[in-house]
């Protein structure tokens, strides 16, 4: 187990709003293919943003996989930026998992409807969608 930050306990103790992300390591390919597909990470964010207010991770390799969070943290780096960073293939990558939890969460579900519903949706474009949990067909976007 590795923990930097607040957890909810202490969120709570202290008052302040969070959001939770939460991520199986059950369904990280790296740690399936290594045999060690148990545990989870666990992120509080400042509600509606992506700011990092802390992380909980447990199991295999939990220290490892706090080292970029911590990173992030310090120089109050976000979610985003994590999801945004080029991270080689076959890691250990449940931050940028994490990132994308949250950013499917948060996804402008409204204003891609309008966007589909006014505009050509192309190739592009149709794939953000899909990987935010919006459908698009015909020009028009669904949540």
């Amino acid at each position: 187990m590795a923990r930097v930050g607040l957890n909810e306990q202490d969120a709570k103790e202290k008052n302040i709003p969070y959001e939770v992300t939460k991520y199986g390591i059950d369904d990280l390919d790296r740690a399936i293919a290594d045999g060690t597909a148990h545990g989870f990470v666990k992120v509080l964010t400042v509600p509606g943003k992506d700011r990092i207010l802390g992380v909980t991770i447990v199991g295999e390799h939990a220290g490892d996989l706090l080292a970029e969070f911590v990173l992030a943290m310090k120089h109050g780096l976000g979610l985003n930026k994590i999801l945004g960073t080029i991270h080689t293939y076959r890691p250990w990558r449940s931050q940028q998992i994490c990132g994308r939890e949250w950013k499917r969460a948060h996804a402008p579900h409204k204003v891609l409807a309008l966007l589909g519903r006014f505009s050509y949706v192309d190739a592009g474009l149709k794939e953000t969608l899909i990987r935010t949990g919006i459908r698009a067909s015909a020009g028009r976007c669904e949540a």
